[in-house]
């Protein structure tokens, strides 16, 4: 038995070592210090759209190079970013199969919470959806855009956010769909997952992009999207569900929250009127 738990041991530390080779840090504006994954050998990183707010980042390799940063893709709707540094020797991150989780197997998470860098921690798989990948494990800030990896080192979600106590990922699989382009509705804001009390989940607007529909219709910084079509959002993807089964012609009612106070959002493709 002692045998045995000695090789667990030596496995995991071996295994947490090579995924701290594959996580990086990541600083866009003046916010803090996240997390992301090399995800290609030609220098693309992975991370979450509220990580990476601005076309601009610093990356920082487990190495201690750093090195500046170019956003590539961007989808607010899925927190997903990508960025691209030029660098060489640069260790890859081991993608694995995201459906294949199964409930009750082991994984790890790593990130830079509070700025400690690599920091590693386990738990289990609770659930496995097509949009989320949920494990009884400990985040924290900073962790957020850290990888969430299996067993065997494979990388089958990027960390995004903690709800009553779980941490949410987004699969592998979706990652993937993200790099290839796969087209939906775009509303042109930046958003974080919040509670905005222990009932009422939402996703905060960081930023608005010029010339879009959510800037037409009068959405601004600060506000809580809480809702679409008279449903509440109960999911990180659901607003990103909504989005991907609308079609631009097609007008959405958004619901928000702004000083405390509820209210309307009228987006129809280009256009909108906001409605108190």
């Amino acid at each position: 038995m002692t045998t045995t738990i000695t090789n667990l041991t030596a496995e995991l530390t071996a295994l947490a070592a090579k995924l701290r080779h594959t996580t990086v840090k990541v600083q866009s504006n003046s916010q803090g210090v996240g997390s992301g994954v090399i995800w290609q050998p030609d220098g693309l990183i992975i991370t979450n759209a509220h990580v990476a707010t601005s076309h601009k980042a610093t990356v920082q390799l487990s190495d201690g190079r750093v090195f500046d940063a170019v956003r590539t893709h961007f989808d607010p709707q899925q927190d997903l970013a990508a960025l691209k540094i030029t660098a060489t020797n640069l260790n890859i991150a081991t993608i694995g199969d995201s459906d294949g989780l199964r409930v009750g197997e082991l994984v790890l998470a790593v990130g830079n919470p509070f700025a400690d860098s690599g920091a590693v921690t386990t738990g289990i798989i609770h659930a496995n959806h097509q949009r989320a990948v949920m494990a009884n494990i400990r985040l924290y800030p900073g962790n957020s855009g850290g990888p969430l990896a299996d067993c065997l080192g494979r990388v089958v979600g990027i960390n995004t956010m903690v709800v009553n106590g779980l941490a949410v990922a987004i699969p592998s699989l979706a990652v993937n769909r993200f790099l290839r382009g796969h087209s939906r509705r775009q509303l042109g804001v930046t958003l974080q997952p919040v509670f905005v009390d222990q009932r009422t989940f939402g996703l905060l607007v960081l930023s608005v992009l010029s010339g879009s529909a959510a800037e037409t219709a009068g959405v601004q910084i600060g506000d809580v999207l809480i809702g679409v079509s008279g449903r509440l959002f109960t999911r990180l993807d659901d607003l990103a569900k909504y989005l991907h089964q609308s079609n631009d012609s097609e007008s959405l009612t958004l619901q928000a929250l702004r000083g405390g106070q509820q209210f309307i959002i009228h987006v129809a493709g280009k256009t909108a009127v906001e409605a108190k």
